[in-house]
């Protein structure tokens, strides 16, 4: 019953917003630029270790990527490039939260944490683009335990609580077996229409003897 009471107040929130934006005709791509601006705030909030301030501006970031895509729908703008100009945009700033963190660390300086939070990226970059790959061949590959939004939640809940080490490593843990989940899920669906083969180089084409000049 409460979490059905804050949803609804939730969405009405979410619809009073895009109803406001929706009437000064807004563009979404620029919703989408001031969330990336507002991320960058928060990265500069990382690296200097005020992580409660950090994690209200990354919730605020994320009331802005929800906003967009809410806006552009709304509106009936919604465009493939939209779409792509979205996703472009969460990877830079997912990088540049961590970066705010390899800063803090670097500082310290705790260069196990700094590992941590590469492994972190490569983790949530691959996590991506293991998925974008996958469904060039396959129709879906939603497998895994932690994507993007899932990320950004225990960011938040990290920075509010000043678990962030714990965080990390539940990251950069998570998200990578999340690639290797779909790695593996990817494989077995290949491998149930029999079709993973290794790809051949087209065959040579022989000239035809009728174009070839005979010496006189």
């Amino acid at each position: 019953m409460l979490t059905n009471t804050i949803g609804s107040w939730g969405q009405k929130i979410l619809d009073c917003l895009v109803s406001l934006l929706g009437r000064i005709n807004i563009n979404p791509n620029l919703i989408t630029l001031l969330g990336f601006l507002i991320n960058i705030i928060a990265a500069f909030s990382l690296s200097r270790g005020e992580f409660t301030m950090a994690g209200t501006i990354i919730f605020l970031a994320g009331a802005m990527d929800m906003l967009d895509g809410a806006v552009a729908r709304g509106t009936n703008t919604a465009t493939e490039f939209g779409g792509f100009f979205d996703s472009v945009i969460d990877r830079y700033s997912d990088i540049a939260l961590y970066l705010g963190l390899i800063i803090y660390y670097g500082k310290q300086p705790r260069m196990t944490y700094v590992v941590l939070i590469g492994i972190c990226i490569m983790g949530s970059m691959m996590t991506s683009y293991a998925r974008a790959r996958a469904e060039c061949i396959l129709q879906q590959c939603k497998t895994g335990f932690l994507e993007r939004p899932e990320r950004i939640v225990l960011l938040i809940i990290g920075a509010w609580f000043h678990r962030i080490e714990h965080v990390l490593w539940v990251i950069a843990i998570l998200s990578n077996w999340t690639v290797i989940s779909r790695i593996i899920y990817t494989w077995s669906e290949l491998s149930k229409v029999n079709i993973i083969r290794p790809i051949q180089a087209a065959p040579a084409v022989e000239p035809d003897s009728s174009s070839v000049l005979t010496p006189r």
